[in-house]
This record gives structure tokens, sequence and C-alpha cells, in this order.
């Protein structure tokens, strides 16, 4: 994978920055395609919009050098009717052209933010050890907000504004070829300086978004143990951390407008500045008698049409730098990749599942801590539907075994079988959907009970889900609730107990009906009652089921068929629990200090 270290890792994926490049807007293209009738209507309502536009100073020149002659009341009449076609026909197109353009940005941005979060929910566990949840989401959400207010409106304006520039400054060559000298000789001083401040607001846009990401991801973090920030009363801490991260946003924010704002001041100047030039020049000629009055009023409002849509370049050029901004920060997203595969050729697993799981002589360390092996040289087998236990002092390496079973890694030598095949060489799916998880922090959704179960397998049945729940002994808590499976239990499960939400991880784990079973420290917070009702649901669950435990509590792993007991990451002994107790090594001693404490 080409990086796992957060925004940092994110930023190093496309290299370079530090010019504007409009190639991230670029990359929407393809997102554009998939609606190219309503991207050519709106296109077609935009040039309409804009033609119509450009009509009306012919019709001001015509009333000036010819509405005042003897038929003049039946030539203003004639023009002003035209004038009113003409308004009523732009009327309808910038109408179209509104709801065309934005709904087609609401569109285009909705397909973004799927693909960014599909493809999130693709990436592998080393990517998600560094990165920031909070700013994850901020790219999901401030960011595609800024794209949709660059596709929804202002690339419409920008081409609006580009047509009335091209079509304004191709009007006042007709018009007056001298004159148009004079304003179209400016244009380089006017666009040097959009190029670039361009540049500049692009950076600077850039660093406002990063630092306001920043401030999103500490704020998620404080909300996400709100009871312990509560509970330590560090209330005045975490306010003046979020409002020193929101202050460093609005600074880089307003050096972000700053920016923009000298930009818009210098084009509009300029821009301007240009305009009363040719006005001073065509007034010489109308005395001279080289041009009409009309004509001047003619070249003068294409010369404001001209000017004032190089003076809306600039601003929605400002806007546009900060959508490319945003889109090369989600595109970032897009481009990293996961470092668990699905090979080319994913050997299929053997039918009938038999639940055999194997490691050969595994060594592992975390991609954050390359330094420190997590595991060395660790092999056993665990036999179809027997029960085996991994015990050890923390960081020993359990729960690494489980990653590693689950594929969130790869070993860096060795290899993990399941029945018999390589999963390195296995569909990642396909052998995730042969392992039930219950793991010790459950993750219980914002959702109701019923929602929460289905989890375990999602086109599970009402009566499957039913029978779940009875099977875990979860049904007796539910029926106490005010609307039973249908009650919402609060964001990460907040509204029940540690036993309650065991018993969910349970039924998940039961209508997965999965061969292999591993269970992760399932009973280790919970009090003597909600023990007692998890054991006997996973006492239930075990049945028929090649099953790992992993736990710090002794008593709990008493039934299994064998027992292994690792100690910074190497297998140290192995048997069952009379063997170990009296062989004296390191089980005996954790047994002894637990067993004679209780």
């Amino acid at each position: 994978m080409s990086t796992n270290d957060g925004r940092g890792g994110l930023d190093t994926a496309l290299g370079p920055q530090s010019s504007f490049r409009i190639r991230p807007l670029l990359l929407l293209v393809p997102y554009a395609r998939r609606y190219a009738g309503r991207a050519f209507a709106a296109l077609v309502a935009l040039v309409v919009a804009a033609l119509t536009t450009l009509v009306v100073p012919i019709a001001v020149r015509r009333m000036i050098d010819f509405g005042f002659s003897d038929k003049g009341v039946e030539l203003i009449d004639s023009y002003f009717t035209v004038m009113v076609a003409v308004a009523a026909l732009l009327a309808v197109a910038s109408a179209m052209r509104y709801y065309l353009v934005t709904t087609l940005g609401e569109r285009i941005v909705a397909d973004v933010r799927s693909d960014v979060f599909a493809h999130l929910t693709r990436l592998s566990a080393d990517f998600f050890d560094n990165a920031k949840t909070g700013e994850l989401v901020s790219r999901l959400t401030a960011d595609t907000t800024q794209i949709k207010s660059a596709v929804g409106a202002s690339v419409s304006i920008a081409l609006r504004n580009l047509m009335l520039f091209v079509g304004g400054a191709a009007m006042m060559i007709a018009t007056s070829p001298r004159l148009s000298a004079f304003v179209l000789g400016a244009i380089p001083i006017i666009v040097l300086p959009l190029v670039g401040f361009g540049r500049t607001v692009r950076r600077r846009s850039r660093s406002a978004q990063d630092t306001l990401a920043d401030a999103s991801a500490y704020a998620s973090e404080l909300l996400g143990a709100v009871r312990t920030l509560q509970a330590f009363t560090n209330e005045p801490l975490a306010r003046s951390r979020f409002s020193a991260a929101v202050e460093s946003a609005y600074v880089a924010a307003r050096t972000s407008i700053k920016s923009r704002a000298l930009l818009t001041a210098i084009a509009i100047f300029l821009v301007f500045g240009s305009i009363v030039v040719v006005l001073w020049v065509g007034a010489q000629d109308v005395l001279a008698g080289d041009i009409t009055p009309g004509r001047l009023g003619q070249f003068v409002l294409y010369a404001v049409f001209a000017a004032g849509g190089l003076s809306e370049l600039s601003q929605v050029w400002g806007e546009i730098s900060q959508a490319s901004g945003a889109a090369e920060r989600l595109f970032e997203i897009l481009r990293v990749e996961p470092s668990i595969k699905s090979p080319a050729r994913p050997i299929a697993l053997p039918g009938p599942p038999r639940g055999e799981i194997a490691f050969d002589h595994v060594r592992f360390f975390y991609p954050a801590r390359p330094e420190t092996l997590a595991l060395d040289d660790v092999s056993f087998h665990v036999a179809p539907g027997e029960k085996v236990a991994i015990v050890g002092p923390s960081g020993a390496g359990k729960s690494t075994v489980f990653h590693l079973t689950l594929r969130f890694y790869d070993p860096a030598a060795g290899r993990v079988t399941l029945d018999g095949v390589n999963i390195a060489d296995a569909d990642p799916k396909e052998l995730r959907e042969r392992i039930a998880l219950v793991p010790q922090d459950v993750a219980i959704l914002a959702a109701s009970v019923r929602d929460n179960i289905r989890f375990g397998r999602p086109d599970a049945t009402d009566a499957e889900i039913e029978k779940a729940a009875e099977l875990a002994y979860a049904d007796e808590f539910i029926a106490r609730l005010p609307q039973g499976l249908d009650t919402l239990v609060g964001e990460r499960g907040v509204t029940l107990s540690g036993g309650q939400r065991q018993r969910i991880a349970v039924a998940r784990a039961i209508l997965r009906n999965a061969p292999l079973l591993l269970l992760d420290e399932a009973t280790s917070a919970l009090d003597a009652e909600s023990e007692t009702l998890v054991k006997h649901a996973l006492e239930r669950l075990m049945r028929s089921r090649t099953t790992i435990v992993i736990a710090h509590r002794l008593a709990t792993v008493l039934s299994c068929d064998r027992i292994i007991v690792l100690d910074h990451g190497r297998i140290v002994e192995q048997g069952t629990h009379a063997s170990l107790s009296t062989a004296g090594g390191l089980y005996a001693r954790l047994a002894r200090l637990q067993f004679e404490a209780a």
C-alpha cells in the first residue's frame, strides 16, 4: 500500500502539490459522463443564455443611431418588443441552466461520496492504524460540499462568464477593431495575476481545509468519549484545545480569503481601469466623427460584458481553486491501495467448511511498529471442532493471532491456513464469511436491537433474528425494552449494559453460523450475573464449531481441549489446564496468581 499514516500519508500518495493544477477537478469528468444528457442540456441552456445576452448591445446601438429619427417611435416600439422576447428567453435559459447544473453537481457529489466511503470500507487495517476518523469524515462532508459548490455553481458561472468574455471580445472587434486593441492589449496584464494568485489561493485553501479537518478529528474523539471527559471534569481543557484548533482553522481560512480578496481587487481594478481608458479614446473618436454614438455605446456594452465576465472569472477562479484542493484530498483517498487484496485468481476454500486453522512458522510485526515483532515463529494447529484457548500476559500477541486469522494483515513470514488453504491465496470475503467473532469491545450501532443483531448476517429473516436472540439469552432483556427488538439503543449502544451488548454480539455470531468462532475476552468486563448468562450463550454457540478463545481470566478456559500460552510473541507452553498447572511454567504462575487471589 502506498501509505498508511493518516493525512501525511495521503498527501504523499500524490507527490508534490506546489502549483495549481486543474487535474483534481478533471478527475470528476468520468462522473459527469454518467449524466452526459443532463450535462449537454445544461451546456445548451448556458449557450442560449449567453447568446441572448450578447444580442442586447446591438439593439441599443440601433436605438441610439436610428431611434430618434422620424420613424423613431415605431423603431423604439419594435426594439423594445424584441428586448422583452429576449429577456423572456434569457430568463427561461438561465432557469434551466441553474436547475440542470445544480442537480448535476448534487448527483456527482453524491456519487463521489458513495465511492469514497465504499473505498474506505475496502482499505486494510494498517491504513486505519494511524488515520484520523474525524479527518476522514471531514473529507466526506466538508470537502464534498466544497466540490458541490464548484460543480453546481462555480463551474457554471465560469463557463457563462467565459462565453460572455469570448463573445463580448469578438463583438468588440467586429464593432471597432481600433478600440478593441486597447482592451485586448490589457488582457495579459489581467490574466497573469489571476494565474499567479490562483496558485496561492489553492495552497492556502488546502491548508485551511487540512486545519479544519484536524479540528473535526479532535472533536470526533472528544464526543466519542464524552462520558470519560465529564467523569474527569476535563471540559475546560477540551474546550480550550478545541477552541485553539478552531482558531487555527479560522486563521488559515482568513489567510486564504485574504488572498482571494486581493486577487479580486487587482482583477477588478485592471478590468475596469482599461474600460475607462477605452471610453476616453472612444469619446475622442465620436467627437472626430470616426464612429457613431450608437456604435460607441454598443462597444462599451460589449466591453462591460467582457470585463464583467473576466472579473467574475477572477472570483470564480478562487472558488474553483478551493474545490480543486478539496477534490485533491478526496482523490488521495481513492488512490490509496489496500494492502490486503483478493488474489487475481483466488483459490476457493473447500466445502463443506471444517473450520480447521493452522499457523505455520508465522512472524509478524505491525506496520506502525516495524521494530517490534508481535509474533515470532508461531506454529500451531486447531483441528475441526476443537476448542483452543490462547492465554498470556498483555502484549503477548493474543489479539494478533485473531488479526492474522481474519487476514486484517499478512504475516512477514510463514503462512496461515484455513481448511488447508493458505488464506493469502483465498478471497478475504470468502475467508471472513467462515468466521464469527465475539470481540471484547463490542461495536454497537446507533440503530435498533434488531438491526444490530442482523449485522451478523444482513439477509437474515426476522424469525432467524428472534431465534438468535433467544439462543444468546438476549430475549429476556429485549422483552423489557420499550419497543422490543425495534428499540433504538443510542450511539455505541449507550443505553445498554455491558452484558446486554455482549449478548447482542453473541446473537450476531449465532446468526452468522460460521464454522470457526473467535472469542476475544468475551466475558472479561462483566458482572457475575451477566457473565453467567453470556457463558451459557457461548456454550451453545461453541457446540460443533472450531473455537479459539482469548482470555485473561483463566477460569473461562478450563473447559477448552487445549491451551496455548504466548509470551513476547512466542509459544512457550501448550497443554491442558491440568498438565500446564503442574508444569511450573508461565501458565502455572498466572493460574496461581488468579486462583489464589480468588
